[in-house]
C-alpha cells in the first residue's frame, strides 16, 4: 500500500484505508475504528499523496512533512499533541518546517497533520513515507 491510497474525508475525522472502488464512488476503512464506510463523489475526499504544505518559498508535500516528523520522534508518537495550545504547537511545526507560511498555514491544519502522523504510526505505516522517498529516487535515476 501506498499514501496514494491513504484518504482523509472531509467532515470524518481521521484517515482512511482505500479498500475498492464501487460504481458511485468507492469503500474506505477508517484508521481509528476499522469500519468500513461507502464514499460517494459528493464527499470532499483528499488523498495523502497530493497534500502540501505551505512554506514561503513553495508548497511541500505532506510527505516530506510527515517524514520530517517521523525522523525527529525517531518513529515514536509525536512529542506535541494535537490537542496542546497554538503557541506549542506552531513552535513544534517550526522545528519540523521552519519556513511555513504562518499567514496560510492554522493552527488547526497543524493539529490535523500531527493527527495523521500519529495515526500512521499506530497503525505501522510510517513505512509508507520510506517507500515513497524510494520511488522519487528511482524516478529521477531513470
Amino acid at each position: 500500500m501506498s499514501l496514494e491510497k491513504v484518504l482523509a474525508i472531509s467532515g470524518k475525522p481521521g484517515l482512511y484505508k482505500l479498500i475498492a472502488q464501487t460504481r458511485g464512488g468507492f469503500v474506505a476503512e477508517s484508521l481509528i475504528d476499522n469500519k468500513r464506510i461507502s464514499v460517494t463523489m459528493q464527499n470532499n475526499v483528499s488523498v495523502l499523496s497530493e497534500i502540501a504544505i505551505y512554506t514561503l518559498e513553495e508548497e511541500v508535500p505532506l510527505h516530506d512533512v510527515l517524514k520530517k516528523i517521523k525522523d525527529k520522534e525517531n518513529a515514536n508518537i509525536a512529542s506535541v499533541k494535537p490537542k496542546d495550545s497554538k503557541d506549542k504547537l506552531e513552535e513544534y511545526f517550526f522545528e519540523i518546517l521552519p519556513n511555513y507560511d504562518e499567514d496560510r498555514v492554522y493552527a488547526s491544519d497543524i493539529k490535523k497533520v500531527i493527527q495523521w502522523y500519529n495515526l500512521l504510526q499506530k497503525h505501522n505505516m510510517l513505512e509508507l513515507l520510506e517507500d515513497k522517498a524510494t520511488a522519487d529516487t528511482t524516478d529521477e535515476e531513470e
